[in-house]
């Protein structure tokens, strides 16, 4: 089973041919394709960690579709001061496919 370490979206992320991941919003329209950086790589027995190797390793990906994450509620309170905020984050996201490691 050949899978990659791949450094995606500020994470590293394990991919192997079909799998899809979330990451942080990448710029382009669904049906585009991604190369993403890979950190290690392991065909089997043979595990490829040095950068020269590395260097010769292409992992592509297909953009799926954009996406928000869950809200995340954000709340400040200050006691005996009457001051409390509440505030809402959603993470704008990307689904991608794995197409390739070659």
């Amino acid at each position: 089973m050949v899978y990659a370490i791949v450094r995606a979206g500020g994470r590293q992320e394990k991919v192997s041919v079909g799998d899809t991941i979330v990451i942080n919003r990448v710029a382009g329209e669904a049906g585009d394709s991604i190369d993403l950086a890979p950190v290690l790589l392991v065909d089997g027995d043979k595990v490829t960690s040095a950068q020269n190797e590395l260097a010769e390793v292409k992992v592509t990906a297909e953009k799926v579709e954009d996406l928000r994450g869950e809200k995340i509620r954000i709340l400040r309170y200050k006691n005996k001061t009457g001051y409390k905020k509440r505030q809402g984050h959603r993470q704008e996201l990307t689904r991608l496919k794995i197409t390739g490691i070659a």
